[in-house]
């Protein structure tokens, strides 16, 4: 270990040992969760918070839109119209009703892909990025692997629905939001809260499914994304920010939609009233002994 590696552990840890005493009087007691997986890491560094069965392979339901979003948005042009097919609008479940040889961007489906969650779109999405809705299967488990980084994740269509062999993990999910928050048009569409909706045959307004975005506002709330099928319970991806401090929660399969939501605002409460980040600053220069060291890129610590 080099002396500015060295050094930089030594500004961590005393950073750690002051942050413990002012948050002394803060509740540091992990909570209880009723959903059977959840994990919330800090969307800055990657590490994790907080984790119960993160690795153990459950259903996601539409949380896979958030892969399936920024596969789009990164692999294809956001201008293209796509033109809507029998199959698209066929699809059950949840939808922005879509009609056969409708014309629409793929923005527009993206939009509704996320914020009313229309499995429609997301056939209509994978049949414009693949022609088919096996073929983006294959394509978006290659970039999910190759390009995110995921280990125990597998798609077999766009939207979510029920397939035995359609899983992933929470740790894998929380690694793919916090990969497509990167991208400011994803971060731009998954905080919308309502947006109009222009359609062959719906003309309405689209609000966000998320509660804590809209009914039951949380302070700091970024973006969400909810979910469910029988097969996998109520499944919730989170994202806040308070001060330098930024959360992603997702938890897995809970009984009912209101413990998912209890479930997440627990950790947030938990993150936010015990962790902070840090930053150092590319270029700033330091000197131990008599040696001068000077950071080359910025760097994040995290607080306890």
């Amino acid at each position: 270990m080099n002396k500015f590696v060295i050094f930089i552990v030594f500004i961590v840890s005393m950073n750690i040992l002051f942050m413990s005493k002012s948050h002394a009087e803060s509740n540091n007691t992990p909570p209880k969760l009723v959903s059977e997986a959840a994990i919330m890491i800090d969307s800055q560094t990657g590490t994790v918070l907080y984790e119960k069965s993160g690795n153990k392979e459950m259903y996601p339901a539409s949380l896979t839109k958030i892969a399936t979003a920024i596969y789009a948005i990164e692999t294809g042009n956001l201008d293209d119209v796509v033109k809507v097919s029998e199959n698209a609008r066929d699809i059950e479940g949840t939808r922005v009703y879509l009609e056969e040889g409708e014309e629409v961007t793929l923005r527009t489906l993206i939009q509704g892909l996320l914020i009313n969650s229309g499995n429609d779109a997301g056939v209509a999405i994978a049949e414009h990025m693949s022609g088919s809705v096996e073929g983006f299967s294959s394509d978006i488990n290659k970039y999910l692997q190759d390009i995110v980084g995921v280990k125990n994740t597998h798609f077999e269509n766009p939207h979510g629905l029920y397939e035995p062999k359609h899983v992933t993990t929470a740790e894998d999910l929380a690694k793919i939001t916090q990969y497509a928050i990167k991208n400011e048009t994803f971060r731009e569409i998954f905080g919308t809260k309502e947006l109009k909706w222009d359609g062959n045959s719906w003309d309405t307004t689209l609000y966000t499914h998320h509660k804590l975005m809209r009914e039951m506002p949380y302070e700091g709330i970024t973006g969400g994304k909810t979910g469910f099928v029988n097969q996998s319970g109520f499944t919730l991806a989170t994202t806040a920010k308070r001060d330098n401090l930024s959360l992603i929660v997702i938890t897995l399969n809970s009984y009912i939609q209101s413990a998912a939501y209890t479930d997440t605002i627990s950790l947030l409460d938990y993150g936010f009233n015990n962790f902070e980040t840090s930053r150092i600053e590319e270029g700033n220069i330091f000197t131990v002994g008599n040696q001068e060291y000077r950071t080359t890129k910025e760097i994040i610590i995290l607080i306890l």
